[in-house]
């Protein structure tokens, strides 16, 4: 897939998510859940994960899909700054709550930059 024309913010990244989740899928991850998000409130939202996956080994990988039509500044693996880190995380601790005992986990982003993809595994933790 490869993003031509002019669409919305979302469209593109509804479109990466796809493209994101089927190159996970061939690489032998299983979704578990996508787009799971914590309210902050009645109408706030306080964090979000893009794709909830269980890894071969058991691991479960909580990613985040980032989308550009082009690789200009810095790309799409720098918009996953501090601040979005700590709303996944926020999200992830949530979604781990349902464990009594919780499997390994991983923090993942899925850059894509002008169709290219860039799977960056571990590339934050929860601290």
């Amino acid at each position: 897939m490869v993003f031509t024309g002019r669409r919305t913010t979302k469209a593109i990244g509804d479109e990466g998510e796809a493209l994101a989740l089927e190159h996970l899928q061939r690489a032998g991850l299983v979704l578990v859940e996508r787009n799971y998000r914590v309210a902050r409130g009645p109408h706030a939202r306080a964090g979000e994960v893009d794709l909830i996956l269980r890894d071969r080994d058991g691991t479960l990988v909580f990613a985040e899909v980032r989308a550009r039509q082009r690789g200009h500044h810095g790309g799409a693996a720098a918009t996953v700054g501090t601040a979005k880190q700590q709303r996944i995380v926020l999200a992830a601790r949530h979604y781990l709550l349902r464990f009594a005992s919780p499997p390994p986990c991983r923090f993942d982003v899925i850059a894509i930059d002008a169709g290219r993809i860039e799977w960056l595994r571990g590339a934050f933790d929860a601290q």
